[in-house]
């Protein structure tokens, strides 16, 4: 729709950067400001201007730092298109293709950035609907970004996501019968972890004979039956995240994200050689000691905490950041 070098708007196109099954997305520079950004122009521009609002309105709900931001909507040259942020890197995808099965500790940093961004917009009620390797967005510095909320919506306009959309390989049961949930993208970011460390899908796109199969989680082995050096942990919690009954599924990022810390946690301590350290609890103190012991703790000032995301200042006992929403 648009060519190399025309102008649209303050907007220069620079290059096509790839085309999807509802939009082309353009580098351009904001000439006022001499900015690269990201222009997404839907396909189709005749439907009413309502639909085309919904997607910029509903990513202007989202703001956190594995989300990739919009910076404003346009209509131009009777051209409507989608200002956001241009992530200089890599989809996930083409370093899957590139690569083959990643470095674990690699696929579970990716896996952590990816629930921060899905537990953020679960919490603002948007359900993505069409996670997969090709919409996570990886910047040069390695920061993951989830992208191409275009098939997503507000779970509260409705109890379910009642139309059938996404990619089918990625597709969680449910989907197929038009009844998305948060779970939904539990399952495709399962599937999204099993090409991550095994390197492949766990099953190619399911036929429509193979419905009933998917559905009762027949048609893939786990991940240690192709790769023998997933550890048991994260083995367990791939599984999970596929697992075929909604209920049977982590329910929030959340979840996953605090499974997930854990498991690494553990394997961590065990490639440096050495057991997760388990606290020797003492017995109960005397009175008079469990006084002069509170005393000591209300005079103590506790060290003060950044978070590893924003460097902002963090309380004592916060697990989260107030200010971007980064896990600690």
């Amino acid at each position: 729709m648009f060519f190399r070098g025309q102008i649209i708007g303050k907007y220069q196109i620079l290059s096509s950067l790839g085309s999807g099954g509802f939009g082309a997305v353009y580098l351009a520079e904001d000439t006022w400001i001499r900015k690269k950004v990201a222009l997404k122009v839907p396909h189709r521009q005749n439907i009413d201007f309502g639909e085309l609002i919904k997607e910029p309105r509903l990513l202007a709900s989202l703001s956190h730092p594995n989300i990739v931001s919009i910076l404003t909507a346009e209509k131009q040259e009777n051209v409507f298109f989608i200002v956001m942020e241009y992530v200089r890197g890599e989809t996930l995808e083409s370093i899957i293709a590139r690569t083959g099965a990643l470095d674990l500790t690699r696929a579970l940093d990716f896996t952590c950035q990816i629930c921060n961004a899905l537990d953020h917009a679960h919490t603002q009620g948007v359900l993505h609907r069409d996670l997969r390797p090709a919409n996570v967005l990886v910047s040069e510095a390695g920061m993951a970004k989830v992208a191409d909320f275009g098939t997503a919506r507000f779970l509260e306009i409705a109890s379910q996501g009642t139309t059938v959309i996404g990619s089918p390989p990625y597709m969680a049961p449910e989907q197929f019968q038009g009844k998305a949930v948060f779970a939904s993208d539990i399952y495709s970011l399962g599937v999204t972890m099993y090409q991550m460390i095994t390197g492949s899908l766990p099953y190619d796109t399911p036929s429509p004979a193979a419905l009933q199969k998917l559905m009762r989680g027949e048609l893939f082995q786990p991940p240690r039956a192709r790769n023998s050096r997933i550890p048991r942990e994260l083995n367990e919690i791939v599984m999970r995240a596929l697992a075929p009954a909604v209920n049977d599924r982590y329910q929030r990022a959340g979840e996953l994200l605090d499974d997930l810390l854990a498991a690494r946690s553990k394997w961590v301590s065990s490639r440096a050689g050495r057991s997760p350290v388990t606290p020797v609890r003492p017995g109960p103190a005397s009175p008079q000691l469990q006084e002069i012991q509170g005393r000591l703790r209300a005079r103590e000032a506790p060290p003060p905490r950044f978070c590893w995301q924003c460097r902002k200042p963090l309380h004592p006992r916060a697990d989260r950041c107030p200010f971007c929403g980064e896990v600690q």
